[in-house]
């Protein structure tokens, strides 16, 4: 049970906070927004936005005429094609976070029109396909992300929440193992990304590693603990005190 419930507590966070507070509860299937994986993929085979990079679909004339009036009102508004990139991806999590998957996926595509070889860009496609719950095309989306930039700290992070996710239907240790590995190489990279903190913090106290756990768990807090979960800090303090 307490391996369930920390498992449940890391799957939660799939994304960090660099690009918008996320809430405590994330509802996927807020009243107007709500979508089954099953409809999105229906919609998706004629709604080419719901698709990463709009499924590579070759465009009418006047969808590209589109495109490239986006592309110059942000390039207008922010100067050039990375900050403008950037400020879809933020609004792509935030209606994220808000339960709104459809717009979000809209916002991480129109960001990728910006700039293609922007690795947030696959971390927010990633995020969109692990809240509907199909891991697989999240692992791919992270993976191209990482082929950009092998050094993100986000998008290892949200790998290794992944393997994590595996864990209670695969019950195999080499998906803990994966996920710590990637863990500890995100730390490295970035000893202050919260996110990571609070999952290193999570799996060693799931293998009864205080220290550990603790370790990890107290610079997270001494950062802003904003991953931390009141449940999570109640089982801490109980099994570690």
């Amino acid at each position: 049970m307490k391996q369930l419930l920390i498992i449940a507590l890391i799957s939660l966070s799939i994304t960090s906070c660099n690009y918008a507070q996320q809430p405590a509860n994330v509802n996927s299937e807020l009243p107007g927004k709500a979508i089954s994986y099953e409809d999105w993929k229906k919609e998706a085979q004629t709604n080419i936005r719901l698709n990463p990079k709009f499924g590579d679909a070759v465009k009418t004339d006047s969808q590209k005429e589109a495109d490239q009036q986006l592309i110059d009102d942000y390039l207008k508004q922010q100067g050039n094609h990375h900050k403008g990139a950037e400020i879809l991806i933020k609004l792509g999590f935030e209606y994220l976070y808000k339960g709104d998957v459809r717009t979000a996926m809209y916002r991480f595509n129109q960001a990728w029109l910006l700039e293609p070889k922007n690795e947030n860009v696959f971390w927010g496609f990633s995020a969109v396909y692990f809240t509907l719950g199909d891991h697989e095309k999240a692992m791919e989306q992270l993976n191209e992300g990482l082929s950009l930039n092998p050094n993100s700290s986000n998008l290892l992070t949200d790998k290794a929440t992944i393997y994590y996710a595996r864990f209670p239907n695969s019950n195999n240790p080499k998906d803990l193992s994966a996920a710590i590995d990637l863990l500890i190489q995100s730390y490295k990279i970035d000893p202050k990304n919260q996110n990571t903190l609070f999952k290193l913090s999570a799996v060693y106290f799931m293998k009864q590693d205080c220290k550990n756990a603790l370790k990890y768990y107290n610079e997270c807090k001494k950062l802003g603990g904003r991953p931390i979960t009141k449940e999570f800090t109640e089982a801490i303090q109980k099994q570690c005190p």
